[in-house]
């Protein structure tokens, strides 16, 4: 499967001429030495998103229509299970490789990129870790390739990140589990063939006492809500999953009974990589369409970009971009570049760093493209619409696995711990002692990571 994602590249990375009307990059991403295996992926997805994504991407958001034919392109590339063992269908690369590809993905389609981030770390990452053979074969081949997908189902109407608080139920029934509750906000619910599912079995234990469960769906007991009507990402389905009485197998359970909220915060902490990149992507598209914007238009005899008062403006989101770029990387992944695969989640901290900035990087770029770019179609065009549709999904970011109070939870947490012996009453969330990278041996000098 790697294989196939690197051939594409092959005659583009060296010397090959830009086509003809695609977007130019505007980045100084090309002075960043990355394996060459990387910078082919990079090329690969690059040129995937620019021909397959951006071209459809307003019209998919706008129809709330899921893209599924380019879903099951990016499945044949191998990127919906870039950290896969090829052995179950994957492409077998680190978490540096799925950094890259996610900014270039959602670079052309937003919608696309968290359609493939969910199947990626929130629903195949946690059957990898946690999974049995038997449950790998079955849960995670068939959703490598694009045919199938599969989301996470953790916040509740009651709850979003106190995860520890879930009001779902899954009670012991013979050789089966019963599962009653809501899940809320949902991404992919109308898509997806499997949930990663999390629910009490014992509510006296408050987090202990949480579950994970593999549900196929659809399946008996298991009705979808509505769509919601979101701000921008509308080509990613986001609705509620209602357990009435759902029955399904006892060997659905995913790892040991009452390790469900480990299996969460451990799972979230890969995805936020991933929703990282996606932000940066964004942040990207805005620049591009405002950069291109001033180089095509006159003023005063001279294109704007000729302009000092243009030049100082867009210096500064060339730079939050530069600087955002490498966070993903350098908080999330940073073993990537030494150890080839990562083989072990990134603390919360470091993670929720990674998404924070990245998040905050979008309205940032977003505002100085409007300001530049934003005076409607003219020379050059750089249409209203695709930087209205850059600061909806730019917003949403704000909010994906975990909104910006809680990634500053989790930095603020790890730097604020509770002496020994002086509990932290009430507090089961993202700083309790069992959340976030509890699972995880704490490194040593972590202060300096």
């Amino acid at each position: 499967m790697a294989a196939t994602l690197l051939a594409r590249a092959c005659g583009l990375v060296r010397g090959a001429p830009w086509p003809w009307g695609w977007r130019r990059l505007h980045t100084v991403y090309q002075s960043v030495e990355l394996p060459e295996t990387h910078q082919m992926l990079r090329q690969t997805c690059r040129d995937f998103a620019e021909k397959e994504l951006f071209p459809i991407a307003a019209q998919v958001d706008k129809e709330h229509r899921f893209p599924a034919a380019q879903v099951k392109k990016m499945g044949e590339l191998g990127l919906m299970a870039m950290d896969v063992p090829e052995e179950l269908g994957g492409a077998a690369l680190d978490y540096l490789a799925y950094s890259i590809a996610m900014e270039e993905i959602s670079r052309g389609c937003a919608s696309t990129g968290v359609i493939m981030s969910v199947n990626n770390s929130l629903y195949l990452g946690p059957i990898l870790k946690f999974g049995t053979k038997e449950q790998k074969q079955r849960w995670v081949t068939p959703f490598t390739s694009g045919e199938k997908i599969g989301c996470f189902a953790l916040s509740e109407p009651g709850n979003g990140s106190d995860a520890g608080a879930a009001a779902t139920t899954a009670r012991a029934d013979g050789d089966s589990w019963v599962l009653s509750g809501t899940k809320a906000w949902i991404t992919n619910a109308w898509e997806a063939s499997a949930v990663v599912v999390f629910a009490s079995t014992d509510r006296s234990l408050y987090n202990k006492g949480i579950s994970a469960f593999l549900v196929p769906m659809p399946t008996p007991g298991l009705t979808l809500g509505k769509k919601e009507d979101k701000l921008g990402i509308r080509a990613s389905s986001t609705a509620n999953l209602i357990f009435e009485d759902c029955r399904i197998p006892k060997d659905s359970l995913l790892g040991e009974p009452g390790l469900g909220f480990k299996i969460a915060m451990q799972t979230l902490d890969m995805g936020r990589i991933g929703i990282a990149s996606q932000a940066l992507g964004i942040a990207q598209a805005a620049l591009d369409c405002a950069v291109s914007y001033a180089e095509n238009r006159s003023a005063f005899g001279a294109p704007l970009t000729k302009l000092q008062g243009i030049q100082v403006t867009e210096a500064q989101p060339c730079l939050d971009a530069r600087g955002t770029r490498f966070r993903p990387v350098l908080f999330g992944s940073r073993t990537a570049f030494s150890l080839g695969p990562v083989l072990r989640p990134p603390p919360s901290r470091p993670s929720g760093r990674g998404e924070g900035g990245p998040a905050l990087t979008v309205g940032r770029v977003w505002a100085v493209a409007v300001q530049v770019g934003g005076h409607g179609p003219g020379p050059g065009e750089c249409p209203a619409a695709d930087l209205a549709r850059c600061h909806a999904e730019g917003q949403q970011e704000a909010f994906h696995q975990g909104g910006g109070n809680g990634q500053a939870g989790c930095i603020g947490g790890r730097n604020c711990h509770h002496p020994p012996g002086h509990a932290d009453p009430g507090r089961h969330g993202l700083r309790d002692g069992d959340a976030g990278g509890a699972a995880l041996p704490r490194r040593p000098h972590h202060r300096d990571l």
